[in-house]
């Protein structure tokens, strides 16, 4: 009877150890795979086991067509609600003024605003309140911005002013550089292809490393300048960058 119960008992196990090896096996059959493929050599160019990774890049040149114009005011009063009142004042006036000059509402905003106490150099007491607010503006005639600047500080009483470019639309420059950059991309994989006697296959990856750039001139002009600001517009240099992976036929 014991020996009967004993071979009961391990049949159990013996069957519960084969569900268990066949549960494993299913496990193991549907884990997806993963297969990484390591670069021979660390460089902008580099072939790998599967294909071939390259980065390419480009610049295209435009003229800017708009200028960002950051201009600002400030007050120094003994009470900070007086510093407040008068900025408030030179504000609403170089605001009248950037409209007369044609700047739209919309392209008229606040970019900082502050009020605080000022310090006595050395002592560090306070010895009044400061306010100070900064606009920036949007100027679309790039070729008289150095016109507007004499006007927004000679008229409009801004202390501290500077000036930047960019395009007011860059898609078609940002597109025409991508495109230009894969371009230089698959070129340096066809030339590494050909060196390893491989032929270069379809794309399997493209990755976009490219970063918005402009142009600027800053200036910190003080009010009640006479003379006529210069500002050289130049071109804007639109870049983009691209990382491809290719795969290798045959």
């Amino acid at each position: 009877m014991q020996s009967a119960i004993r071979t009961v008992v391990l049949s159990a196990a013996a069957a519960t150890l084969c569900a268990l090896t066949a549960t494993l096996a299913v496990l193991a059959v549907s884990r997806p795979s993963i297969l990484i493929a390591a670069p021979s050599a660390s460089s902008s160019t580099s072939t790998f086991d599967l294909g071939v990774i390259t980065s390419g890049d480009a610049i295209v040149s435009r003229k800017p067509d708009l200028a960002l114009i950051s201009v600002a005011v400030d007050s120094k009063q003994s009470t900070a609600s007086g510093a407040q009142q008068d900025l408030a004042s030179k504000a609403s006036k170089l605001i009248a003024r950037a409209k007369a000059l044609g700047i739209v509402d919309k392209d008229i905003n606040t970019s900082g605003y502050s009020v605080g106490p000022s310090y006595a150099p050395g002592t560090g007491t306070i010895d009044g309140y400061r306010a100070f607010e900064e606009l920036l503006l949007k100027w679309h005639n790039v070729d008289t911005v150095g016109k507007t600047l004499d006007a927004l500080v000679q008229e409009g009483g801004a202390t501290q002013i500077s000036v930047g470019f960019t395009l007011a639309d860059p898609k078609a420059a940002q597109a025409e550089a991508r495109s230009l950059a894969i371009a230089d991309a698959r070129s340096r994989a066809q030339a590494m292809a050909a060196a390893a006697g491989v032929k270069l296959g379809k794309v399997l990856r493209v990755s976009d490393l490219s970063t918005s750039g402009y142009s600027s001139a800053n200036f910190d002009i003080k009010g009640g300048a006479a003379a006529s600001t210069q500002v050289p517009v130049g071109q804007l240099d639109v870049q983009a960058a691209v990382e491809v992976d290719f795969a290798i036929d045959g």
